[in-house]
Formats: C-alpha cells, sequence, structure tokens
C-alpha cells in the first residue's frame, strides 16, 4: 500500500466530511441499484475477481452495495479458529466471506461508519448463518477492539479513500493484530499530488 497523503489537510473539517461520507454511503446501502460516481455491485466485484460462487453464496444486499477497490481476502492466508476483522466493512461481502473461512470456531467482527451499511451487513450474517460473525457501527481511527485481538485484519477502499487520518487508523490497526499478524488492504491511489486546497474539498471525496 502507498499512502501518499497521510492525513486530511487542517482546513478540511472531519466531522463534516464523516456526515457527508454517511450519507454518500447511507444511499448506496438504502438504493444499491442506483448509479452512483463509483462503481458498485455485482459487477465490480466480479471486476475485482471475487469468484462466481463467491457472490452466489453471499446474499444479494451484501453483494448490491458492495463498493471496495480490490479483493484484499485474496493475499490472507486465514484459517479455521481464526479471529479477522474487516475495518470499513460497507455492506458486509468481505466479512461474510472471512467468516466463512475462519468457521464457526473463529471470530470475524466488522466495523462501519455508516449505520444503513452496518444494517445491511448484519442481516446478511443473519441470512449466512454466521453466528460467529459481528458487526459494530464505529471510526476506524478508534476501534472498540482490545489490543492483540485479531489474527488477521483487512481494509476495502477505506483508509486512503475515506480516512481522515490514516496514519491513526495504521496505528490502530496495529494495536488490535496479535504479534506477527496480517493486514491486507485493497485501496484507491492517486499517484500525483494532490494540492490541499483540492483534499479539502469534500465534494471530491463524496460526489
Amino acid at each position: 500500500m502507498i499512502v501518499l497523503a497521510r492525513s486530511a489537510p487542517p482546513a478540511l473539517d472531519a466531522a463534516l466530511l464523516r456526515r457527508e461520507l454517511r450519507k454518500t454511503y447511507a444511499r448506496m446501502a438504502l438504493f444499491p441499484k442506483r448509479r452512483y460516481h463509483l462503481n458498485t455491485g455485482r459487477g465490480l466485484a466480479e471486476l475485482l475477481g471475487y469468484a462466481g460462487e463467491e457472490l452466489a453464496w453471499a446474499p444479494a444486499p451484501s453483494v448490491d452495495a458492495f463498493s471496495g477497490a480490490g479483493r484484499p481476502l485474496g493475499v490472507l492466508r486465514l484459517a479455521p479458529g481464526d479471529a479477522v476483522l474487516d475495518v470499513g466493512c460497507g455492506s458486509g461481502l468481505d466479512l461474510l466471506l472471512a467468516a466463512r473461512a475462519v468457521g464457526p470456531g473463529g471470530r470475524a467482527a466488522g466495523i462501519d461508519l455508516t449505520p444503513e451499511m452496518v444494517q445491511v451487513a448484519r442481516s446478511s450474517t443473519r441470512k449466512a448463518g454466521l453466528k460467529h460473525a459481528t458487526v459494530e457501527t464505529g471510526l476506524a481511527e478508534r476501534l472498540p477492539y482490545p489490543d492483540g485481538a485479531f489474527d488477521a485484519v483487512l481494509a476495502n477502499n477505506l483508509i486512503n479513500n475515506c480516512a481522515v487520518d490514516k496514519l491513526a487508523v495504521l496505528a490502530e490497526v496495529r494495536r488490535v493484530l496479535k504479534p506477527g499478524g496480517a493486514l491486507a488492504v485493497a485501496d484507491v491511489v492517486v499517484e500525483r499530488p494532490i494540492p490541499d486546497d483540492g483534499r479539502a474539498e469534500i465534494g471530491l471525496w463524496t460526489c
């Protein structure tokens, strides 16, 4: 992963940005069939390499509202009994697949900024019968989990694309990972520098 802008510029209102991000992703959760400023849904998942069997197994709402940047589970070696955290889990597609991989003897936790996405993810875990999967509403910069709680952490389209303080997210991920734990990230990277006034434009984050 490359983080070119480690945090939002000082001129950016972090609270306002989070409110606008919630609005954007709430619309995706509630109206997944609409067209948005970024690719979403089954077509995006297929483009990113999710297997047809995975998409057929997962409850449709978690697939329809999917808005990832890659397939981070493709580089994680999850084993039965592992504890895994999905930071910015969105509609829960990666969380569901991770929970299936670790099995009922493991634990899969998801956290997301947007309550509407959390509801989609929770409903999908129930439909899939994944009693060992939980979903919380919260901030990636302040994870509500104890130190060393997880064998693996994944983040799909969250750290560079949506997080206000990227270093804080990475510090929290390191805190909750067990020694030797694994982190898998899929994200959007801009290779050219963006001026501070551009990075402070909330509409460019949420349009």
